[in-house]
C-alpha cells in the first residue's frame, strides 16, 4: 500500500520553470549567438542540477573550460535572479490542496536538482515545512536522494511514488525502483517513455484520479 509520495519541486509543486529559463537567459546573455543552444540544454534537462548544466554548457556549447571558481559564481548569480519569483510564483493547479489535504495520511517529501540549502529555504518562505517529512537537495542525484529516503523511512519501493516533469525525474525514480507519475504541461507531448495515460497528470489535481487508478487510493482515503 502507498506510504509516501516524494515530489518534484519546479513543475511539480509550483509554476517556478519560466522564472528558472529567464534566469538562464540571463546569465548568459553575453552569449546571443549561443543562446538558443544553451536555453535548450537547460529545458531539455529538467531535473538536474544546474551545475551539471553549467558543465554540458561550458563543454559542449561554449567550448571552454569552467573552473569551480567559475561555476559558484553562476550558480549564486542563477540564485540572485530567480529566487524571489520562485518563491512568490504561483502553485502547481491542485498541489498546494493536495498538500494540505493528505500531508497527515502520507509522508511527504521533496527531491529536487536544486541545491538543498536553497530548496530548504525556499521550503520555509512558501510556508510548506509542515507538510513534508523531509526535504532535500543537490549535489546528490535524484535515485540517490530516494534510497536515502527509502532506507531512512523503513519504506519499501512499492509503497512509494516519485512524482516529477523530467525525463531525468522518470529516471531517477527507475534507478530507484519506485512507481514514477509524470506530469505533462498542458498540450506537451509526452517525453517519458513506457508511461501510459494513467501514469500521467497535467497537473496535481488530477493526482488522485491517478492514484485510484493505480488501486493505491485505499491509504488516503478521508
Amino acid at each position: 500500500m502507498l506510504r509516501a509520495i516524494i515530489f518534484d519541486f519546479d513543475g511539480v509543486i509550483c509554476e517556478s520553470l519560466a522564472a528558472k529559463t529567464k534566469a538562464f537567459r540571463k546569465l548568459f546573455e553575453n552569449y546571443p549567438d549561443k543562446l538558443d543552444e544553451i536555453l535548450k540544454i537547460h529545458i531539455d534537462n529538467g531535473g538536474m542540477s544546474r551545475y551539471k548544466k553549467f558543465e554540458l554548457i561550458f563543454k559542449d556549447i561554449l567550448k571552454k573550460e569552467l573552473t569551480e571558481q567559475e561555476s559558484r559564481r553562476l550558480g549564486q548569480m542563477f540564485s540572485e535572479y530567480c529566487y524571489a519569483e520562485v518563491a512568490a510564483c504561483p502553485f502547481v493547479e491542485g498541489a498546494y490542496e493536495f498538500l494540505k489535504k493528505y500531508h497527515d495520511k502520507l509522508f511527504f517529501f521533496i527531491v529536487s536538482g536544486t541545491p538543498q540549502e536553497e530548496m530548504s529555504s525556499l521550503v520555509l518562505d512558501r510556508k510548506l515545512d509542515a507538510f513534508f517529512k523531509g526535504v532535500y537537495g543537490s549535489p546528490r542525484v535524484k535515485d540517490e536522494l530516494i534510497t536515502t529516503i527509502l532506507r531512512q523511512n523503513n519504506l519499501a519501493r512499492e509503497q512509494v511514488v516519485f512524482i516529477g516533469d523530467s525525463v531525468n525525474d522518470q529516471q531517477g525514480a527507475m534507478k530507484a525502483g519506485v512507481t514514477f507519475v509524470g506530469r505533462i504541461y498542458q498540450g506537451d507531448a509526452n517525453p517519458f517513455t513506457g508511461l501510459s495515460e494513467g501514469q500521467i497528470i497535467r497537473n496535481i489535481k488530477e493526482l488522485e484520479v491517478v492514484l485510484r487508478r493505480q488501486k493505491l487510493i485505499p491509504t488516503i482515503e478521508n
